[in-house]
């Protein structure tokens, strides 16, 4: 049982770790920007502090970079040195970590267009609405700091923002990150294996109330929160339970309230939370019918949530090869890439502060004199500049989009690789095999659509319905698999692979 428990609890650890990684590190690096080329009046001037339209720019900022629920903790951080309104500040905090253009164009493949879109601005309601609240019912002095910690440009200031962004990542700010990681490794051994899957059904009253309480400690990318939505839908699960899994899942975690509480106490806290659910439970049950999917059946159950349950069955006894084959399967390179410089910034953090004590280090860039330049050099005030380096952030992820979702040839190529891996494997009855590549196979149809929808700025109803058609066989594959209906399965394979062939024909024929 104790093996179960803290082999359950590791693996769910390392692997929310990894994938928020990449998002840690983008949001150590954002919190330093504005701490070192805006610094504290210039920060606030860019978030409208003190106007009306403060917490819809904290919105928009938001939406607009690429952190999670974890790396918006520096965020947050840096936000409230600067002296930004407690509602301001979860506003950003909230709304940061449910969309960016990645994610956005990833969730209109998976449901109805208009649902994403509502649920985007019913974000925007909720941060408005809890925000205005929040700070009328608390309305605070401003604070606002004598030091804003803008270094003169030069090397000096490019200098400043890795030492900031070390330093922040070896302080306070990694407690939180690991206290929000530690909530959902605890939820994944106090949850039965595969326990969720009935109960998020649409036609459990309850659904929206029970995901409430399972995805307080849930931490979620954008990216895996989407591809949840998007198996919810598909298989017609409730919708309010969907809206809340999105909200809460992806836009808080325990750290992130661990965090509110430290800075605004406990009384503060449950005024904001016990806002927030009203809110957000009150919107889940009106949408649940509105945007109910009708042309879709009904299924009986979902896997999409079985990640935040035990990860090891009952007759699991080599734990380690079992972690070590369920990592491999959902970690991707990159993130592998990315846990590795972010232990590399938190430990020059801890060597930056055992070595300097006394900041003189901090001292001697804010000492920095402004270099001499030459006749043809440009001078960027810091504001100026950190905006530059913000939007080009949120460009970065907009041409991302064009390497994550590649051209059509491409992603044929990559899917007939898949294709051959699930259904050899469904054909010899290597479950866990086909299953896996399953999955990569679904995924390369969503990719498909998306590709071809930023290339062409559209996609034919024809297309989306061929793409789906084959999702829908795949699906049915996993469940003859699962149930070891042989014959079936062969049957499935026969039908996969002339749909396979007419969505291919479909796509590189009709669109080039």
């Amino acid at each position: 049982m104790i093996e179960y428990i803290l082999w359950g609890f590791t693996l769910r650890f390392i692997q929310c770790l990894l994938e928020a990684a990449p998002f840690i590190l983008a949001g150590l690096f954002i919190a330093a920007i504005f701490q070192r080329f805006f610094g504290a009046a210039e920060t606030r001037r860019l978030f409208g502090e003190g106007t009306r339209a403060a917490l819809f720019r904290a919105w928009v900022i938001g939406m607009l970079l690429p952190v999670c629920s974890l790396g918006v903790i520096p965020v947050a951080r840096q936000l409230k040195k600067a002296g930004l309104a407690g509602g301001t500040i979860i506003a950003f905090a909230m709304s940061a970590p449910l969309f960016n253009p990645l994610s956005l164009l990833y969730g209109l493949t998976l449901s109805e267009p208009v649902t994403i879109l509502a649920f985007a601005l019913f974000s925007l309601l909720i941060v408005t609405l809890v925000g205005t609240i929040w700070d009328r019912l608390f309305p605070e002095k401003p604070e606002y700091p004598t030091d804003d910690q803008v270094i003169p440009y030069g090397m000096k200031r490019m200098l400043s923002v890795g030492v900031s962004a070390v330093k922040e990542a070896s302080g306070t700010s990694l407690i939180y990150i690991m206290i929000g990681l530690a909530g959902v490794a605890l939820l994944g051994v106090a949850l039965p294996q595969s326990s969720l899957q009935r109960s998020v059904n649409y036609d459990n009253p309850y659904a929206p109330l029970l995901m409430t309480g399972v995805a307080i400690p849930v931490y979620a990318t954008p990216m895996l929160a989407m591809s949840q939505l998007g198996s919810m839908f598909q298989h017609a699960n409730s919708v309010g339970a969907a809206f809340i899994l999105l909200v809460l899942g992806a836009g808080v975690n325990l750290g992130l309230v661990a965090w509110i509480v430290r800075n605004y106490n406990w009384k503060k806290t449950i005024v904001w939370f016990s806002l927030l659910l009203l809110v957000i439970v009150g919107l889940a049950y009106g949408v649940e019918k509105p945007l109910f999917p009708s042309h879709i059946e009904p299924a009986d159950h979902t896997h999409a949530f079985d990640i935040y349950c035990q990860p090891f069955s009952a007759g699991t006894t080599n734990f380690y090869k079992t972690a070590k084959e369920k990592l491999g399967h959902v970690v991707d390179p990159y993130e592998i890439y990315s846990a590795g410089i972010l232990g590399c910034v938190i430990l020059a953090g801890f060597i930056l502060r055992f070595f300097d004590r006394n900041s003189r280090i901090e001292n001697w860039l804010k000492k920095a004199e402004p270099v001499r330049t030459g006749k043809y050099d440009i001078v960027l005030p810091g504001p100026v500049l950190g905006f530059l380096v913000l939007v080009g952030l949120i460009v970065a992820s907009g041409v991302g989009c064009f390497s994550y979702y590649p051209s059509p040839e491409v992603i044929c190529e990559e899917m007939t690789i898949a294709k051959t891996e699930a259904l050899s494997g469904a054909l010899s009855g290597n479950k866990s095999h086909s299953k896996y590549w399953i999955e990569i196979y679904d995924d390369w149809t969503r990719k498909l659509e998306v590709g071809v929808y930023l290339r062409k700025l559209k996609l034919s109803e024809y297309h989306h319905w061929k793409a789906q058609l084959l999702r829908e066989k795949l699906e049915l594959l996993a469940h003859e698999i699962e149930d070891e209906e042989h014959e079936e399965v062969r049957q499935l394979v026969s039908d996969i692979h002339h749909t396979h062939r007419r969505m291919v024909d479909a796509y590189l024929r009709d669109l080039n």
